[in-house]
């Protein structure tokens, strides 16, 4: 077999990839090793006698299963706190009450009166659902009309 390392090179170049990944068609073997110049990979490469190999991904299979493992309360090194901060959980929790405030106010169900007292006091809930009981309990929307 002809040593064909020269046009591996050239091809790797004008496919912008590795030696590696640089395949000849080895039924057209006898015009690759004809080839010298990179016109002549080009040519090559355009006619579908040299192409570049898809890259080659390394499986997260085994890191994934791996990572279900030792997951007790036995493996646990920081305080509930250290794992998940006070500042994500409030984050996590005030968020969707501004915004399902927003959305009152601008689908005009609440008035922006209604809208900026009720924006100063959402520390004092825990969730969504609790605020929306708290707004129909105090009969300022109506249960049916957020469905």
């Amino acid at each position: 077999m002809t040593n064909l390392s020269y046009q591996r090179r050239l091809a790797a170049k004008v496919l912008k990839c590795g030696k590696d990944r640089v395949y000849f068609d080895p039924e057209n073997l006898e015009r690759i090793e004809m080839a010298v110049t990179r016109e002549d990979i080009k040519r090559l490469v355009h006619d579908g006698v040299i192409r570049r190999k898809p890259v080659k991904g390394v499986s997260r299979a085994r890191v994934r299963a791996k990572s279900k493992k030792r997951r007790g309360t036995g493996s646990f090194k920081g305080t509930f706190n250290a794992r998940y901060p006070k500042k994500r959980r409030w984050i996590n929790r005030i968020r969707p009450l501004r915004k399902l405030l927003r959305h009152l106010r601008d689908s005009k169900r609440i008035d922006r009166h209604t809208y900026r007292y009720f924006y100063n006091r959402l520390h004092l809930f825990r969730s969504r659902s609790h605020l929306l009981k708290h707004l129909v309990h105090e009969k300022l929307v109506k249960g049916e009309e957020l469905v």
